[in-house]
C-alpha cells in the first residue's frame, strides 16, 4: 500500500471512511440528477467509469480545500488518491464493464459511480493488507 499511495499518505480507517463518505455523496447526486432529468423528459448522458473518477478527484479537491485539515486528511491525499486512480483505472473500467454485461439495462450514472467507488475501495483495501 505504501508503494501505491507513497510514503506520506496513510489510508487509515478514518481517510477510507471520509473517503466512502465522499463517495455516497457523488452516488447520491447522481441518483437526484437522474429524478430531474426524468421529471423534465431528459434522456440520461452515457456515463463512464474514467468520469466517476474524475468526479471523485473533484470533490476530494474542493473538499480538501474547504475543510481537509479539520477532519485529517493528510497532506498529499490529492496527488495520492490521483495516482492510485490512475493505477487502478484499467483494473476498474474492466470491473465495471464485466458488470454491465451481467444484466440487461444500461447503468444509470448513480450504478456506474457505485460500481466505480466499490472496486477502488476494493483496491485501497486489497493493497493495504499486502
Amino acid at each position: 500500500m505504501r508503494a501505491m499511495m507513497g510514503a506520506r499518505t496513510q489510508m487509515t480507517g478514518h481517510v477510507i471512511g471520509l473517503l466512502k463518505e465522499y463517495m455516497r455523496d457523488l452516488v447520491e447526486q447522481a441518483v437526484q440528477e437522474a429524478q430531474a432529468q426524468q421529471t423534465f423528459g431528459f434522456e440520461p448522458v452515457p456515463y463512464r467509469p474514467d468520469q466517476a473518477l474524475s468526479d471523485l478527484l473533484a470533490i476530494l479537491d474542493d473538499r480538501i480545500e474547504s475543510e481537509g485539515l479539520q477532519v485529517g486528511l493528510p497532506e498529499g491525499f490529492l496527488h495520492d488518491m490521483w495516482t492510485l486512480c490512475n493505477d487502478a483505472q484499467r483494473h476498474i473500467v474492466d470491473h465495471v464493464w464485466l458488470e454491465s454485461r451481467a444484466g440487461d439495462a444500461v447503468l444509470s450514472k448513480a450504478k456506474i459511480r457505485e460500481l466505480t467507488y466499490r472496486a477502488l475501495i476494493d483496491s485501497i483495501e486489497g493493497h493495504g493488507t499486502k
